[in-house]
């Protein structure tokens, strides 16, 4: 039972960082119904952004302040992560907007690729690491001699993650933006010829969704401590599976799928084999496709004839 409560805890810190990231695939396919495969790259790019963040802040500017340090890291890594989006959006997929469907398939491909070679030529082949942060735990529980803890890192990890998930439903939902997104998502012609700006709706969803991924490689730094050039792919395409087993499309379906694949991946970790956990996620999600096409809370797509 101790353990089972371990990996519960482990699986939603894990699923926390997979959900910010699976909001921006699922924006970004909700309103131009295309998959950004350079999403979990841009998630890579920040974890390096906050990593320099820190070194500079603790090393160059001798700031002691473990708090004031994260606000920094939190807030620069956004704004630069969103300036990268914008400009990936602007450069790589504006130009494809209505050209055959695999254009910008194979541009997002390609811009992944780019992202990648461009932060291990600079930044090298080898693992980066900070010095940890919040070593602090809590032991919510022991019976003979094993302690369930929970970190101070888990913590932030997970109230950081609710504060921005609330703050962006009441942007999709509350605001004119929110109404913009629903209206571009539905019919980007009929938006635009109700006075909405399509291109400005466009590139703010790609700057929102950055943004959580800053967010997101920040809490994998602080929870790891430790980023690799590689470190797009693996999360990236977990992220992906969770938008997908959520409910592509669907901003809550993102956060269910990404608590659901932090959970399989940490209770198969602990239970069966560390080995295939990659493995075991994947599986799952094959299987709820099979008998849910959608995704667990998607809409089916209906044919309009």
């Amino acid at each position: 039972m101790e353990v089972f409560v371990q990996q519960i805890i482990n699986g939603v810190t894990l699923g926390s960082i997979y959900g910010l990231i699976a909001i921006g695939y699922t924006m970004v396919f909700g309103i131009i119904g295309m998959v950004n495969f350079a999403h979990g790259d841009v998630f890579m790019v920040s974890a390096f952004i906050a990593l320099i963040t820190v070194l500079i802040l603790s090393t160059w500017l001798g700031i002691s302040s473990v708090f004031l340090s994260l606000f920094i890291v939190l807030i620069v890594g956004m704004l630069i992560t969103s300036l990268v989006s914008w400009a990936i959006e602007r450069v790589a997929y504006r130009p494809l907007r209505g050209s055959f469907r695999l254009a910008p398939l194979i541009s997002a491909i390609g811009m992944s690729i780019f992202l990648s070679n461009f932060v291990q030529v600079a930044q090298g082949p080898r693992n980066k690491s900070i010095p940890p942060f919040f070593q602090n735990v809590i032991v919510v529980m022991e019976r003979d001699g094993y302690e369930v803890t929970l970190s101070y890192r888990q913590i932030i990890i997970w109230v950081v993650t609710a504060l921005l998930l609330t703050a962006f439903w009441y942007v999709v939902a509350k605001t004119s933006l929110g109404r913009a997104q629903r209206a571009c998502e539905q019919d980007q012609k009929m938006a635009a010829l109700v006075g909405v700006d399509v291109d400005r709706t466009i590139s703010i969803t790609f700057i929102i969704g950055a943004a959580l991924a800053a967010v997101a490689g920040t809490m994998y730094l602080m929870y790891y401590g430790v980023v690799s050039f590689s470190d797009g792919f693996v999360p990236g395409i977990k992220a992906f599976t969770a938008a997908v087993l959520g409910g592509i499309g669907s901003i809550p379906g993102a956060v269910i799928g990404g608590l659901l694949i932090g959970m399989i991946e940490t209770l198969w970790s602990a239970y069966f084999s560390i080995d295939y956990k990659d493995v075991a996620a994947f599986c799952i999600l094959a299987v709820v496709l099979i008998f849910l096409p959608q995704g667990l809370l998607g809409r089916p797509e209906v044919e309009k004839v």
